[in-house]
């Protein structure tokens, strides 16, 4: 297969990704906003330090502000974060490459960005419709998934995306989770609530799951090992890793070279640093440095794999 087309379906898949984390973040902060209970949030600046890159000043101008925070994360083209900018991107790749995708996969994608284009949604936040919006979108993230699932053929541009994928969703879950220690300032030896965690297991869809897995009191425990560990959460750090994993091996060429080696022992190192790890060696002196070590190391290696088989300089 050509570097570009393999480019094309990583990059494609990965932010369709991108797309439905960053629906699902905004739709449960949305909902949870809509609560009056003491936990509701009453700010958008988490999200939109997550999923913008201004700065504190203008943050500050539009966090109270509904309408103003759901245009900047959702249509603001300035924004290079924003659903809009993202799904052009996955548009584009798509674009290039109709004959190494099926037809159905090409209409969602078109369909999602005809959608998010359509000039009545600004109009629709500030009317009361914004629930209706987050809806359409969660549906076209939901369909594109299933359609990718059951119509593409399992072949190395199939590896490729879900390589794109589950880089992704492992970049997000690490994102997500270290801004939420945040706002704690990673004082997860403190006691807690399960509440002070919905907000994250929501955003991971991983809250239910919780519930029914973990029965001990110790909730800060039972969340870092869902999010971290636990290889039957398919958000979770190391399953999202085990997936790359496998795909990474179907990938690399037959033989054994140099480049090759330093790839899979890359990843390796990677992997192993958090499929060995004992969850109760986390505390709050060493949870931030983990994350950080952990989201450089996976930004290394996706760089290095994108050197290798994409040729990017």
């Amino acid at each position: 297969m050509l570097s570009r087309i393999a480019d094309s379906l990583f990059w494609l898949n990965r932010y369709m990704e991108r797309t439905e984390s960053l629906v699902r973040l905004i739709s449960v902060h949305y909902i949870l906003s809509l609560d009056k209970g003491i936990s509701s949030p009453n700010s958008w600046r988490p999200v939109l330090e997550l999923a913008t890159r201004q700065n504190t000043f203008d943050i500050g101008s539009i966090e109270f502000s509904t309408a103003a925070s759901l245009n900047k994360l959702m249509l603001d083209s300035e924004n290079h974060n924003s659903l809009k900018v993202i799904v052009h991107r996955a548009r584009e790749n798509a674009r290039g490459i109709q004959d190494y995708i099926t037809k159905e996969v090409w209409e969602e994608v078109n369909q999602m960005y005809h959608f998010i284009n359509d000039p009545q949604l600004a109009t629709r936040f500030s009317s009361g419709e914004a629930m209706q919006v987050l809806d359409k979108c969660t549906n076209h993230s939901v369909l594109f998934a299933g359609v990718i699932e059951i119509t593409m053929p399992r072949d190395i541009g199939w590896y490729f995306m879900n390589l794109g994928k589950y880089i992704e969703r492992c970049f997000h879950t690490i994102a997500l989770m270290e801004k939420q220690l945040q706002l704690i300032q990673f004082k997860i030896d403190d006691s807690a609530d399960i509440l002070q965690w919905r907000y994250l297991l929501l955003a991971l869809s991983g809250y239910e799951l919780h519930l029914k897995t973990y029965t001990s009191s110790h909730h800060t425990a039972n969340l870092l090992h869902q999010v971290i560990f636990n290889e039957n959460f398919t958000r979770s750090i190391l399953y999202s890793l085990s997936r790359i994993d496998i795909y990474l091996r179907k990938v690399m060429p037959k033989g054994s070279t140099i480049e090759n080696k330093a790839i899979l022992n890359s990843f390796g190192r990677l992997f192993s640093g958090v499929k060995f790890k004992e969850s109760n060696s986390l505390n709050q002196e060493n949870i931030s440095s983990f994350l950080i070590k952990l989201k450089d190391d996976l930004s290394d290696f996706s760089t290095q794999f994108a050197q290798h088989f994409f040729s990017y300089a």
